[in-house]
């Protein structure tokens, strides 16, 4: 197995990790060029780029970069150093590129109906690896949802331990009703996925959220919930909702911190709705 062949590995497991590729060299140094380091988001390595004092720094520029999914450029001086601690006195110089390598974000959309038909569309499109889970096969199919990646056709609480949900997950939850939805947002909000997201008005949700209270769910387990699913701009059509939901997703994950993030309401923010939940 080589570096490319344990990259994909990971990419399957939707796992991150960085590629620390020496891109350039002038002079002598105790490795060549294009030689490659992988650093696993557990900290664990395969591969070398010589080793030593240079390794143990593109090892730590390399969990920097998985963590905030940036490419880093690292320059070394090897003349005045025994170069990566061989006993060699080099006087080389080199360049490592560290890139960030993250799967495919994974999209888990709970419910096979109008709405998410346009759903699995639009997420595909905007590079969204997408699954579709609902308890009726004639809604779960590969004919409806020709561009998914996975299709479960079984009760959700049997799909859900086949689910691999990570911190660069987002789940979707719009199922034929409300017991349905109520059955997913339960586990969903049990997951460390990114974003979690649910079709229905306030009242709804908040209606869902006294019934799981009931069962011992804290409130704080609710409070990353996105409900009503995706920004306000309108949204009618199925096709309309998809593009509002996708847009909120990509917010997510390509501007956690951004400006959307003061407009974007919470349903507890609103003093009424916050009442009925007393």
């Amino acid at each position: 197995m080589d570096v490319y062949d344990e990259l994909i590995r990971l990419r399957q497991l939707g796992q991150k990790c960085a590629l620390a590729t020496i891109v350039q060299v002038k002079g002598s140094i105790p490795s060549y060029e294009s030689a490659k380091l992988l650093v696993r988001e557990d900290g664990s390595m395969f591969g070398t780029v010589g080793g030593g004092c240079v390794e143990a720094e593109v090892w730590n520029a390399a969990r920097e970069v998985i963590a905030t999914e940036r490419p880093r450029n690292l320059n070394f001086n090897l003349s005045q150093d025994a170069a990566y601690d061989t006993g060699l006195i080099c006087g080389g110089q080199l360049q490592v590129f560290i890139e960030p390598v993250v799967p495919l974000p994974a999209a888990f959309i709970f419910g096979g109906g109008h709405i998410s038909k346009s759903l699995a569309k639009v997420a595909s499109l905007a590079g969204f690896a997408v699954s579709i889970i609902d308890d009726r096969e004639a809604f779960a199919n590969r004919d409806r949802f020709p561009e998914a990646q996975a299709v479960y056709a079984d009760e959700y609480e049997s799909v859900f331990p086949k689910l691999n949900v990570t911190d660069t997950s987002y789940l979707v939850i719009v199922t034929r009703g409300h017991r349905d939805d109520m059955r997913v947002l339960k586990w969903a909000v049990s997951t460390p996925a990114r974003y979690i997201a649910m079709i229905g008005s306030k009242r709804k949700v908040i209606s869902v959220i006294k019934e799981l209270e009931k069962e011992g769910i804290p409130r704080s387990a609710f409070e990353r919930i996105f409900a009503p699913m995706g920004f306000e701009i309108g949204a009618i059509s199925p096709e309309e909702i998809a593009v509002s939901v996708v847009a909120e997703m990509i917010a997510v994950r390509r501007l956690p911190d951004g400006p959307w993030r003061s407009a974007a309401k919470s349903i507890f923010s609103d003093e009424h709705l916050r009442a009925l939940l007393k």
